[in-house]
């Protein structure tokens, strides 16, 4: 799965630990699900969503769907 993380993370000027303190996860989560290492559980993917205030959607991709419309 692709994601935005790394860039709307860096848009915000947060480290890796400053959003895995917000997520409640370790700064490796964080690392592997930026490095599509990890894909993150549903309910993980809709507090992300809230942290970055942003769909899902904008921010996860399924990398065999093809470019969104």
């Amino acid at each position: 799965m692709n994601n935005r993380l790394k860039v709307l993370r860096a848009e915000r000027r947060w480290s890796q630990e400053d959003l895995a303190s917000r997520l409640g996860v370790s700064r490796q989560t964080v690392n592997a699900i930026e490095n599509g290492r990890y894909d993150p559980s549903l309910p993980l993917a809709f507090q992300i969503s809230r942290v970055f205030g942003l769909p899902i959607e904008a921010i996860f991709q399924d990398q065999d769907a093809g470019p969104t419309r």
